[in-house]
């Protein structure tokens, strides 16, 4: 009897690990066929798929990387190529040799137009480069002694003044100052040239060719500018004060808002020229021609404009209190509105001379 239980619990026992063995499987292949399964086999898929594209996202952020520090590396290396450049011209502004000194101008040429951060630094030299090799003399440009007005600038200062004058940035924060310096005879103004702001104060530019140049707000104040050549120049808002343009051609030339009180312009040349609200208090206009020349509202009071041309000028709203036009001619002159307390017109041509009033003719 007990050879006969254990036999058929030892039976039930292998039935028992058989069931679950196959119980296992079961499970197994449900495991392996499910939802689950199938997920886990579509990641292991994308993750097999996915492999080359993030080697290759891998290698591009890494070019990305050496080409940024290969451009960084190229900054360097180019600023040091413009430091040794920008040294090897300014020694060459110090050398006895007029040739290797234009090589030092044209140097800085190229290192301004190459490098927008070095540009002022640029200017800053040539102006006081300028200032150095043509100073004027203590007597001052009034009493320096001009045989000719065609006098020649030595060439390397032209150099520089050209330079200075084809600068390419439009604005700018800094001031050129070439004060007091001997620019006679200068020849930098083909149109377009670029002097606006400029100070040339007390400079001697006697004989200057500045023919379209933009000097609009410069400081040229007791500039002598005697026989220069200004027409078609721009000149608006510029300080003129106590400058002597004796003889200056200024056809054409925008003076709007210009300050000339007490400036000498016998003898110029300003047919057409633009005068309108400029100060010209005390302004010397004797024997000038200022035909077709725009005053509008320009301040004359005190201006001795005897002799002058003034045919067909506009004189409207103008302050003429106490200015002299003896023997001017104002023939076709538009003077409404203008005032002319005190104003002297003793022998002055008066054909067709609008808004005067008939106790002044």
């Amino acid at each position: 009897m007990k050879k006969e239980f254990g036999a058929r619990q030892l039976r039930r026992l292998a039935l028992r690990r058989t069931a679950g063995r196959r119980s296992r499987q079961r499970r197994r292949k449900a495991e392996t066929s499910g939802p689950k399964a199938r997920g886990r086999l579509d990641w292991l898929g994308l993750m097999v798929v996915s492999l080359p594209g993030l080697a290759a996202l891998a290698a591009l952020l890494f070019t990305w990387m050496q080409v940024g520090q290969a451009n960084k590396q190229l900054r360097i290396s180019e600023q040091g190529q413009i430091t040794n450049r920008f040294n090897a011209a300014v020694t060459n502004l110090g050398s006895a040799s007029v040739d290797v000194r234009l090589g030092g101008v044209y140097g800085l040429e190229r290192i301004m137009q190459d490098s927008v951060r070095d540009h002022p630094t640029v200017v800053s030299v040539l102006t006081a480069y300028v200032r150095r090799h043509a100073p004027l003399p203590e007597a001052g440009a009034r009493k320096q002694q001009t045989a000719s007005p065609a006098v020649s600038l030595p060439t390397d200062i032209e150099a520089a003044m050209g330079v200075l004058a084809k600068r390419p940035l439009a604005v700018e924060t800094f001031v050129l100052d070439v004060n007091r310096t001997d620019l006679r005879g200068l020849r930098s103004g083909h149109g377009g040239s670029r002097f606006a702001g400029m100070i040339f104060q007390e400079a001697d530019l006697t004989g200057a060719n500045l023919n379209g140049a933009d000097l609009s707000s410069a400081d040229l104040t007791r500039t002598v500018l005697r026989s220069s050549s200004l027409a078609g120049a721009r000149l608006s808002v510029a300080s003129l004060t106590d400058a002597d343009l004796t003889g200056a051609n200024l056809n054409k030339a925008e003076l709007t808002s210009a300050d000339l009180t007490d400036a000498r312009l016998t003898g110029a040349e300003l047919n057409g020229a633009v005068l309108g609200s400029a100060i010209l208090k005390r302004t010397t206009f004797r024997t000038a021609n200022l035909n077709g020349a725009d005053l509008t509202g320009a301040d004359l009071s005190g201006a001795n404009l005897s002799g002058a041309r003034l045919t067909y000028a506009n004189l409207a709203v103008a302050d003429l209190t106490g200015a002299d036009l003896t023997e001017a001619d104002l023939t076709g002159a538009d003077l409404t509105g203008a005032i002319l307390t005190d104003a002297r017109l003793t022998g002055a041509k008066l054909k067709g001379v609008r808004g005067l009033p008939p106790s002044q003719r």
